[in-house]
């Protein structure tokens, strides 16, 4: 059974300190690993050499896109539609965490569609590890979409909002 008081305490340690990570394993073959760096979702650390399966592409499911500036041909030959491209820049989450639209349960939101931001200004604040984290526009512009409810939990790289720079 892991001790709880004892990983905290490891986690203060190392959040105080310049390590990057430590890990320990016990004389019963329990290991604990902690790190400041985050690791990609997905990522494998291997220490030593493992040969790795063969990797199989997936049968392709749904429609497939064609690359940007090819015509959409239906089948009966005529040009279709293409779907409606979404205007506006991007910001995206810099970190894992959940999402707050305001500084606090009840304030008024930092940002709402149609309000015009300037490069710098607060947009929201993304809670990680209970550290308030304000994000900043790194735009400027009209907020056209907020992606994300308030309280919600963001991934790393997700869409939070979409920026008209010409609104």
């Amino acid at each position: 059974m892991i001790d709880l008081r004892y990983v905290k305490k490891l986690i203060e340690i190392i959040d105080e300190s310049t390590v990057d990570s430590i890990e320990i394993t016990s004389d019963k073959g329990m290991k604990i690993r902690i790190s400041k760096s985050p690791q990609q979702r997905g990522a494998v650390q291997v220490a030593t050499p493992v040969q790795m399966p063969a990797i199989v592409p997936a049968a392709p499911t749904g429609r497939i896109s064609p690359p940007q500036g090819i015509p959409v041909v239906s089948d009966d030959g005529t040009a279709a539609a293409e779907p409606p491209k979404s205007a506006g820049l991007e910001v995206k989450s810099p970190m894992v965490g959940t999402y707050y639209k305001s500084p606090e349960p009840g304030a008024k939101a930092y940002v709402a569609v149609g309000d015009r931001v300037s490069k710098g200004q607060i947009l929201c604040i993304i809670e990680a590890m209970k550290i308030m984290n304000e994000i900043e526009s790194e735009y400027s512009g009209v907020i056209r979409e907020i992606l994300v409810q308030d309280a919600q939990p963001v991934e790393y790289g997700q869409v939070l909002f979409k920026i008209d720079p010409n609104g």
